[in-house]
C-alpha cells in the first residue's frame, strides 16, 4: 500500500510538471508566481516519492518464524 501510495504521488508530479512545461495554455489567468510555485511543489513532491521508493528498494522486508526481518544487500540487520 505505501509504494502505491508513493507511485502515484510520483505521476501525479510528473503530469503536473508535463502540464506546466507542454501545456501551459492550459494553466489560464494564473500568475507567473503561481506557474513557479506550482513547478516547485510538483518537484518537490516528485523528489519525495523517489527519494522514499528507492528507500523502500534498499531494504527488503521479510517475514521468518512470525517476525519481519530487514534485510539489505543480502545481508540481515
Amino acid at each position: 500500500m505505501l509504494r502505491a501510495t508513493l507511485e502515484a504521488q510520483r505521476q501525479k508530479a510528473l503530469a503536473t510538471l508535463q502540464l506546466l512545461a507542454h501545456h501551459s495554455v492550459g494553466i489560464g489567468d494564473h500568475s507567473t508566481d503561481d506557474y513557479y510555485k506550482n513547478a516547485e511543489e510538483a518537484l518537490a513532491q516528485l523528489t519525495d516519492a523517489d527519494d522514499k521508493l528507492e528507500t523502500l528498494n534498499k531494504y527488503e522486508f521479510l517475514m521468518e518464524s512470525g517476525e519481519y526481518v530487514i534485510v539489505v544487500n543480502g545481508k540481515r540487520i
